[in-house]
């Protein structure tokens, strides 16, 4: 469950709420709508997105069906708590792409009374915990976990099946090299990529 209201208000902490799930599920959607929200109520808000992300703009962050918010783009994560000065609000998007640093810059920024918004998967295209994104869960007050429909199935997608052969974890790319899948979906896939893999391997033989 997520609130916006604490009740104690004679506590000055902040907190941390991450968003997850698979690619095409909305992360940043939800991520955008949180830190408009906060800009409605007139708070002061900062975004920041790792450098390595120019999929759809240099600057700004950009959902799926094109709904943006400006961001500040960063090499690394000890950035943001440099830059994050008199905010109430702090939006970090791809958080899976920053160095380890990203959980300790989330918690300082907590630490200050900021509410601190991260959006990222969850899983890499193997299915495994992504980056830092399992120590910021672990860490957060809030976590909600959002899913994409599955391409095969039409239930819901929590995994992001890589259709192009590339064994780099970090590969940025869209539904031309990525697909949801649910998780009975993305193994059949996976079984069937890996026997491509060996025939064309076989046959080059």
């Amino acid at each position: 469950m997520f609130l916006e209201n604490t009740v104690n208000h004679t506590e000055q902490f902040g907190w941390i709420e991450v968003i997850c799930g698979s690619m095409f599920s909305g992360k940043t959607e939800e991520l955008i709508r949180r830190l408009k929200r906060a800009q409605f109520a007139k708070q002061r808000i900062e975004i920041f997105k790792p450098i390595v992300d120019t999929r759809y703009d240099d600057e700004m962050v950009v959902s799926h069906d094109a709904n943006e918010i400006r961001s500040t783009p960063v090499p690394v994560a000890s950035n943001i708590r440099l830059l994050a000065n008199d905010v109430d609000v702090v939006g970090i998007d791809e958080a899976q792409f920053f160095d380890d640093e990203i959980v300790a810059v989330c918690n300082d920024l907590a630490n200050r009374g900021i509410r601190v918004i991260v959006a990222g998967l969850d899983m890499d295209f193997k299915g495994n915990p992504f980056g830092p994104m399992p120590a910021l869960m672990a860490t957060a007050e809030y976590v909600t976990k959002v899913h994409a429909v599955c391409t095969k199935t039409g239930n819901l997608a929590n995994y992001s099946f890589r259709k192009a052969v590339n064994e780099d974890i970090v590969f940025l790319g869209e539904t031309q090299e990525y697909e949801p899948l649910s998780r009975a979906a993305y193994y059949k896939a996976l079984l069937s990529q890996r026997e491509e893999i060996e025939k064309e391997k076989n046959s080059k033989k």
